[in-house]
Formats: structure tokens, sequence, C-alpha cells
């Protein structure tokens, strides 16, 4: 089964998603289960574990999702989480058919 999951300890979970508001669920779940969708934001309560620590790791260890949006508020941190993906496919560290975009949502 195919699970779409929404990392954000801050906005509501859209319809449709499992909610991690840590890194360390959203790693339980990218091991636990195929993940079609992965919605990623970079700043969470803790600051040394936030969203592009979650991006190395996923890349250490090739937790991947069919498709990866990041809609992250914080343009520096999802510019360098976008890049850090990018940069793995170029790599191929990461398969080049997974689509990764940059889409910022409101904090409200």
């Amino acid at each position: 089964m195919k699970i779409n999951v929404f990392l954000d300890d801050y906005r509501k979970c859209p319809d449709g998603h499992v909610l991690a508001e840590t890194i360390d669920e959203c790693i339980d779940l990218l091991r636990s289960f195929d993940v079609e969708h992965l919605s990623l934001d970079h700043d969470l309560l803790s600051k040394t574990r936030n969203g592009l620590m979650l991006v190395h790791f996923m890349v250490k260890h090739h937790l991947y999702a069919d498709r990866i949006t990041i809609h992250s508020a914080n343009h520096l941190g999802s510019k360098a989480m976008y890049n850090c993906f990018k940069d793995a496919q170029k790599e191929h560290k990461m398969p080049n058919n997974i689509k990764i975009l940059r889409c910022p949502l409101p904090l409200r």
C-alpha cells in the first residue's frame, strides 16, 4: 500500500496524507511504507534536526518517495534541500525519475 507523508510540526496535514512531526517519525514511515508523495518542511521544533538533515539521511540510506515536494517557507532551507536532492540525482545516488518540486506553503 502506498501512502503520502507530510512532514511538518506547525501546518495542518492535508487530507490523504499521514502527518510526521519529526524527522524520526518521517524516517520510520519511509522505512515501513512505500511512499508515493513526500512533502517536506525545513524548520521544525528541533533546530538541529531539521528538513535538511532528513534529506541527507534519505540520500545516504536510499530512502525515497515517488514524488517529493519541499513546502518549506524558509527560502534558504528549502533551496538547500532541493539542491541536495538534485545533486544526488546528478551523482547517481538517487533515481532520476523521482520528481522533486519546491512549492512553499504559507504558515497560516
